[in-house]
């Protein structure tokens, strides 16, 4: 018997769901229009001044910035989320292009805002309503499925004001609006749906993930804080997969987890334990929305640090119904951990940090490429859950530009592409249930932690800069015909462009 790991050829079976990821929030623009109010990611910011790979700086926001961004009435200028890549506009050009790909199915998000603009009403905006109605209707038509995230970092920002944000318990059944609104419009439209993404990043970006302001919990723990608001999140998942299941029972639901991989940096059993725990904390929220309740170890955790996270006996009852059926998550990168960090070279990616990994290498912007940690993450989750899992984001960030003729070369996208794609097969050989393989951002938007476009992710090369200037025009690079004939070929055919 052979001892290589990588010897044989992925085989991905019939049915595979082949597509792309994106965000409203990222690609959309038109962040006042159509009635839509300012959410979240309208007020956050390209810092030129700030280096990208630095994640907390460039993360880092206060209440006198939401402001100072409220009076910025400029299209350009450094809120490139306020445009993105003005899919509001260009949607149907974009199907086209990925019905010309052969996508199976397309994951986007609705703004909350863009329905609810300050997540108070009692009724819809109809103008909103209607765009989704669209842009559904238009994907169906293209035989691409949606796949629908109901809360992508662009909560409304008046729930910052008003509510301080998913602290307050009242945010669960604003949500709930929301979502019942999106069940009874879209249902006959979506077959898939999503909750929050990246769920558990409200401990790494709690603005953007939770609409939570440090300085409006001065005097509390911002642990606490953040614990608080992840579980209103919880239960408002839970509820919203119950009633999807009461209003669309041939829908499906899941939940979504950055599934950021640690490694332990030695065999040193120290090094072993901080690496297990990593992992524990990386999937608290998916334990929670898979097994219906919180790992006993979390709420030890709890009593230990002197947390005061508010967990209702109704609230538990709503965690036990609202079980998932199917688990995504987003995988980009893996890192490192070690008792002893001093002088060790540190890395980010996704808002995550760790010890550099001394066996991979990384892009501009400090994520390390690691296709098999993402084989890893399968087979782990897969035998942890028990659930059909769903990869819904995965790609990587490169520099590039317009000039000379002919498309864009991306050779290293696709070799980036073709080594994650081959080990999801491998992971699939294993004998782990994956649903499909969605990359992240198919056509460029602008990045959700740096705001930059020139942070480009796609098949597709949209001509705009960080500061909103260019003509929005769609290119297809090298990748594009690649990831045309993988699909075509069903995962067969991964050799070079």
């Amino acid at each position: 018997m052979s001892t290589a790991l990588n010897d044989l050829t992925p085989v991905f079976p019939e049915g595979f769901l082949w597509g792309g990821a994106l965000a409203a929030s990222q690609c959309e623009g038109a962040w006042d229009s159509g009635g839509k109010g300012p959410s979240v990611a309208d007020v956050t910011r390209y810092k030129a001044d700030v280096d990208p790979r630095d994640y907390r700086a460039g993360h880092a926001i206060t209440m006198a910035e939401v402001r100072r961004a409220l009076k910025w009435t400029d299209f350009k200028g450094p809120y490139g989320k306020r445009r993105g890549n003005d899919f509001y506009h260009h949607y149907l050009e974009d199907l086209d292009l990925m019905a010309e790909m052969g996508f199976k199915i397309l994951r986007v998000s609705i703004q909350w805002s863009r329905l609810f603009p300050t997540g108070e009403e009692k009724a819809p905006n109809p103008a909103g309503v209607g765009f989704y109605h669209r842009l559904f209707g238009a994907m169906r038509e293209r035989g691409i499925e949606p796949m629908v995230t109901l809360h992508h970092y662009e909560q409304p920002l008046a729930t910052v004001f008003n509510r301080r944000g998913w602290y307050d318990r009242a945010m669960i059944d604003l949500f709930m609006r929301f979502a019942e609104v999106c069940f009874r419009q879209y249902g006959g439209k979506v077959g898939y749906w999503l909750t929050f993404t990246e769920i558990d990043s409200v401990f790494r970006h709690p603005f953007t993930s939770a609409g939570l302001l440090a300085e409006q919990f001065e005097g509390r723990d911002m642990e606490e804080a953040c614990f608080q608001a992840l579980h209103h999140q919880l239960v408002a998942a839970a509820r919203a997969a119950a009633l999807l299941r009461d209003l669309v029972p041939t829908a499906q639901m899941g939940c979504m987890l950055t599934k950021t991989l640690y490694y332990p940096l030695t065999a040193h059993p120290h090094d072993q334990l901080l690496a297990q725990r990593a992992n524990r904390e990386n999937e608290i929220a998916s334990d929670v929305q898979v097994l219906g309740e919180y790992p006993q170890w979390v709420t030890r955790m709890w009593r230990r640090r002197g947390l005061r996270v508010k967990v209702t006996e109704a609230d538990r009852d709503d965690l036990a119904s609202g079980a998932v059926d199917f688990l995504s998550f987003s995988y980009y990168m893996s890192l490192v951990t070690t008792r002893d960090e001093a002088d060790r070279q540190r890395v980010s990616g996704n808002l995550s940090e760790g010890v550099k990994n001394p066996y991979l290498r990384a892009n501009e912007w400090g994520w390390q490429i690691d296709p098999e940690g993402l084989r890893l993450a399968l087979i782990a989750m897969y035998d942890k859950y028990r659930l059909p899992l769903f990869v819904v984001e995965n790609g990587i960030g490169f520099y590039e530009s317009m000039e000379g003729e002919g498309p864009i070369a991306d050779d290293g996208r696709i070799e980036y592409f073709r080594r994650h794609i081959a080990e999801v097969g491998r992971a699939i050989d294993d004998g782990v249930e994956v649903m499909g393989y969605l990359p992240w951002g198919c056509v460029d938007l602008v990045s959700m932690s740096t705001c930059q476009m020139s942070r480009r992710s796609g098949f597709v090369y949209v001509d705009a800069d960080d500061e909103g200037n260019g003509t929005y025009d769609r290119h297809r690079k090298k990748s594009f015909d690649w990831y045309r004939r993988v699909i075509a070929t069903n995962g067969f055919d991964l050799g070079e462009a």
